[in-house]
Parts: structure tokens; sequence; C-alpha cells
């Protein structure tokens, strides 16, 4: 795929990444296990991305992280607005030189990678809801950008969210909406507080696809095709759609807050509470053994692989 968010970033392998990884030390060795480094922060990090620059992630009091060769560090403090605002979503444009991240009252940004040049879109249409996630899609400063909000509307721009381009639409019955995932330029699916998943052709209208008598909170989405849609939820449990049936997997109790799985499906991770880390190998999920038992909030695979959690928890393999 040509994209770069959840099902696509795991495929960014761009030689600054690549460079930079190399020049951890002890990179090559730790790949085989999850180890925990060093945060800045003890805020609660709430997702996690792979850029055209290296690994970024975001959390509370609207903090943005980088990893570096020395470790991570801040690059931002306080969020777009420098209120403070919680960040709870991130993604990054096709080539990887935007990083876009929403959350709380509102907060939008978009940071550009290269240049460090912060662009603050926060509160589209008057809006200061919390938002939960963003997807993007396209090329640095031509993207769509999908922001998930909990009050149950998806806000939409196909103007790189400038002002004016902004609509709105609420695909449910209003609950809020706790992820989204694009796998195209107007193609995707979210998954809402109602235990329902939805997917748009458009970008702009919304169909329900399930998941009849899910009967657990559903936390995260992977979109890789109309036939092909992950979704992580409460107790431990994994949908995967076919394209004709959904199928249930049981990993155990932990709530699973979010999913990647490879676009042929032959390797992935789901994350949650208590340091949980499953793995899947093409057949079935296994849990991985990891020094940590903060909540997990996020994934990313790459050369590196990623989580984050609570407490700034960030985990490597």
């Amino acid at each position: 795929m040509v994209r770069t968010t959840h099902s696509r970033r795991s495929v960014l392998k761009t030689a600054g990444v690549a460079a930079a990884i190399a020049a951890v030390p002890g990179a090559a060795a730790e790949r085989e296990q999850w180890t925990s480094v060093e945060s800045p922060t003890g805020n609660t990090l709430y997702d996690v991305e792979t850029t055209a620059a290296d690994v970024y992630t975001v959390g509370g009091g609207g903090v943005v992280l980088e990893r570096t060769p020395e470790g991570y560090r801040k690059v931002l403090d306080g969020g777009p607005t420098g209120n403070g605002n919680n960040l709870y979503g991130a993604d990054v444009t096709n080539d990887g030189k935007r990083l876009w991240f929403v959350g709380s009252s509102g907060a939008i940004g978009e940071y550009d990678v290269e240049s460090g040049v912060l662009v603050d879109h926060s509160a589209p249409m008057d809006v200061t809801n919390n938002f939960n996630d963003v997807s993007v899609t396209g090329e640095a400063g031509e993207a769509n950008v999908y922001v998930a909000g909990d009050s149950g509307k998806m806000y939409f721009s196909y103007e790189n969210g400038a002002t004016g381009s902004w609509d709105y639409t609420t695909p449910g019955s209003g609950s809020a909406i706790n992820a989204v995932d694009f796998f195209e330029d107007r193609s995707g699916h979210i998954v809402d507080g109602n235990q329902s998943v939805f997917y748009t052709r458009d970008g702009a209208s919304w169909d329900r696809l399930g998941i009849a008598d899910a009967n657990v909170n559903l936390y995260g989405v992977d979109s890789d095709g109309f036939d092909d849609v992950w979704v992580s939820g409460g107790g431990g449990i994994v949908y995967h759609w076919t394209g004709s049936r959904w199928i249930k997997a049981d990993t155990g109790d932990a709530g699973l807050r979010d999913i990647e799985v490879t676009d042929a499906d032959a390797d992935g991770y789901t994350v949650g509470g208590g340091g949980a880390v499953y793995g899947y190998d093409g057949s079935e999920w296994r849990q991985q053994a990891t020094p940590s038992g903060a909540n997990l909030k996020a994934v990313v695979r790459g050369d590196v692989d990623v989580a984050v959690g609570a407490g700034g928890a960030v985990l490597e393999r």
C-alpha cells in the first residue's frame, strides 16, 4: 500500500528511519524481545506513528515525542494551542512528512517532521469537543483529514484542514467514535461506543458493517480494505472481517486498545491493559512477554516496533 497510517505505516521504511534505528545501540539484538525505553514524560502516551523522520508518539498534556539515536525527546509540550490539551490520536501523510494529531477541546495540529513547523487547525467549525482519533490520506499539504469526535460525529476536510473546508456527519446513534482508519483516499472504517463498525466509500457517508452481538466495547480498528478489517475490543476480543463474515478470536481478559496487522494478514500486534501485547502469526494470536505492566494504548510496526501507554511507557522490539 502507499498509505502510512495503521495498515500502511508498517511499510514506511525510509532511509531516515532505517538509519536512526541502526544508530541505536543494540537495536538489532533487542529485536527479538520487548524492552522498556526511557521516556522524557510521565504523561500517558495515547498513539504512536512512523514518519519519514522517525517514530513519533503523542499524549497527555499535549506532549509530542520523537525517537532519535540518543533516545526519545520532546518536540512539543502543550499541544497545538499551547493550552496543554491531551492528544489522543495521530496519523501521518502518505509521504510521511506531516504528523497530524488530535485531542481534547477540539485540538488539531499538523507538524512538519522535517522543518519542525507546527500548524494549528484546532476548533474547526468552532467545535471544541474532544477528538479521539484522526486518519489522513494524501501528500503533505494536500491531505484529506478525517477526525473522530467524542460526540459521535466524523469531521472531514478535503483541503488539508483549511479554514472553511470542514464538514461533518453522524454515522451512527451519536455514540463516541473511538477509532478511525482509512486505506484509500476516501475509503475506510470507524468503530464507535455502540459496539458498531461503519465503512465509507466517499469519506462523507457511512454505512453500518456490524458487529452483531459483539457485547464488548470496540477500541481499535485497522482498515486494510473493504474485505479486510481488524477490530480490537474489551475482554481480549479481536474481530476480523473477511468480506463475508466476522471471525472472532479471544485472547484473554485485557481490554485491547489498538491493533495493527499487515495488509497480507501475515503478522501483527494488538495491545492493551496490564502491559498486554499479543502477536499474530497469520493464524492465531499469542501473548508476548513484556517488561511493563502499564496499560498500553497504541502500537506501530516497522524497522522497530513500538508500543506506548500509561505513565509515559515506551516499549520497543
